[in-house]
């Protein structure tokens, strides 16, 4: 996909009229299925059953970004409080202390309030801690997802703070801001979990790389950091290219099976899910939900050509 299409998509996921339009349109929500696991949280509870049943993991988000309002951002947490509750009755939230947790979620800080015009960090550090506290009460991980480049600094400094309570917290670095090789030395400590992730965002060259082959560079650069650290690398990436790299990487860091996973995201390339699952590893599903799906669909989009190819053809036969 050229650079200027995933620009005027990812700049389409920002935009209200579009995402009235897109929203109105009956087929969009048949091919937002296959991203996205239904709208309540016994949908969501569902499909996560069945990933489990077949050996991988989950990590579930309820859809929303930008809170700017209060009351949404309290409604946000005790939609997780639900979720946590419902998830905390599986009986994979039963695990021994330090065992890798087959059930998360995983939150926008953006989404519980950070946004909010006053006092939004101190909002969402507090609304995150409670998600935190519930997850820790039902067996289950927290990872704090990352948004675009103008909130890192707000989000790490939140994510560090908490840890002082919930040291098993994860967070997500992406491999396409220049700034991310070193908080991946700085953040790769005991007990750490980061999802590394290549980028989803629309970020300005000063802050990201933009060519395809210096993002991948500084991914694999990040993904050895990780890996000869002392925390839990979480690899998140559908790239054939990057996946196998991954795979010599915590070889020669001569880590197990169960010292990392790899990340992909809920309906797309399962064939290679299962594959990695079989195979012995450690493979954790991002299953996002909730009605709040434009901005989550328009970046999938932008992310592989694949994405929209299907959502165009889906389209054309809507309107034969």
């Amino acid at each position: 996909m050229s650079a200027l299409m995933r620009s005027a998509l990812l700049g389409a996921a920002r935009s209200a009229r579009l995402e009235r339009a897109v929203t109105r349109l009956p087929v969009s929500r048949d091919v937002v299925s296959r991203f996205v696991a239904g709208t309540t949280t016994e949908q969501v509870v569902a499909a996560a059953e069945t990933l489990l049943r077949s050996g991988r993991f989950v990590s579930i988000d309820y859809l929303g970004e930008d809170t700017t309002d209060l009351a949404r951002a309290e409604a946000t947490v005790e939609q997780y409080r639900t979720l946590i509750a419902a998830l905390g009755r599986l009986p994979q939230a039963e695990t021994t202390p330090g065992a890798v947790r087959p059930l998360e979620v995983s939150v926008k800080l953006s989404a519980l309030g950070q946004a909010l015009p006053r006092d939004g960090h101190a909002v969402a550090r507090e609304h995150a801690h409670q998600i935190c506290a519930a997850a820790e009460a039902a067996g289950l991980w927290v990872t704090v997802d990352a948004e675009d480049h103008t909130t890192t600094d707000s989000t790490l400094a939140i994510v560090t703070e908490l840890r002082a309570d919930f040291p098993w917290l994860g967070t997500v670095l992406q491999a396409y801001l220049r700034r991310t090789e070193e908080d991946c030395r700085a953040l790769a400590g005991p007990q750490s979990r980061i999802r590394l992730c290549k980028g989803a965002y629309d970020e300005p060259e000063s802050v990201a790389f933009r060519d395809r082959a210096e993002v991948d560079a500084s991914y694999l650069r990040c993904l050895g950091v990780l890996a000869a650290g002392q925390g839990y690398p979480m690899i998140a990436s559908h790239d054939p290219t990057i996946i196998a790299a991954a795979g010599a990487a915590v070889a020669a860091a001569r880590r197990k099976c169960e010292e990392y996973e790899y990340q992909m995201l809920y309906g797309i390339r399962d064939d290679e899910q299962q594959r990695l699952t079989a195979e012995g590893n450690h493979v954790r599903v991002y299953i996002p939900y909730g009605d709040q799906w434009y901005g989550y669909f328009m970046r999938r989009l932008a992310e592989r050509p694949a994405n929209l190819a299907f959502f165009l053809r889906a389209l054309a036969g809507g309107r034969g």
